[in-house]
């Protein structure tokens, strides 16, 4: 199977891992665990779409329309730009027959955006180094990454 023939594979895995990424984050939130606003990323994505990619603290910034639709659309196409690049790495043939050590690599693997992009430019530093519990934000960051990974393998499960 090819990739492009696997297009609508790829895309429901990866709304699946997000999905189930998504889920885990509502049950810590239950716990009382804080989690990222959805719509601080879609600020995030509606100031970068406008030219500014970097904020001093990204909740002090201009609220954006629309931004908690813009963060999930951001966030859910992040979740199949991931499952696309796991299929790339791995070769169409994960999807057929997925293992769960490629897929949380992969999905630990993506906690390199957050640390080094997002983080950044929203103002929390590189790997939550400006946050007042850095090491307690990496972890969760881990953590949330390798529960997407999961869920690349699950989802992937369920199609296969």
């Amino acid at each position: 199977m090819e990739i492009i023939q696997a297009t609508p594979r790829i895309i429901l895995v990866g709304m699946g891992a997000t999905l189930v990424m998504d889920l885990w984050l509502m049950v810590l939130r239950h716990h009382g665990i804080p989690t990222q606003p959805i719509g601080l990323i879609g600020r995030w994505v509606g100031h970068l779409l406008r030219g500014r990619a970097i904020h001093p603290a990204i909740a002090s910034a201009t609220p954006i329309a629309h931004e908690v639709l813009l963060g999930w659309a951001a966030h859910y196409a992040l979740g199949v730009a991931f499952a696309l690049l796991l299929v790339a790495l791995s070769g169409a043939r994960w999807l057929s027959a997925p293992t769960l050590s490629e897929a949380l690599v992969l999905g630990v693997g993506t906690v390199a955006v957050p640390f080094l992009v997002t983080q950044p430019a929203m103002g929390s530093g590189i790997a939550a180094s400006r946050t007042a519990a850095p090491m307690k934000n990496r972890l969760r960051a881990v953590a949330n990454h390798a529960v997407f990974g999961l869920g690349l393998y699950l989802s992937a499960s369920l199609l296969a």
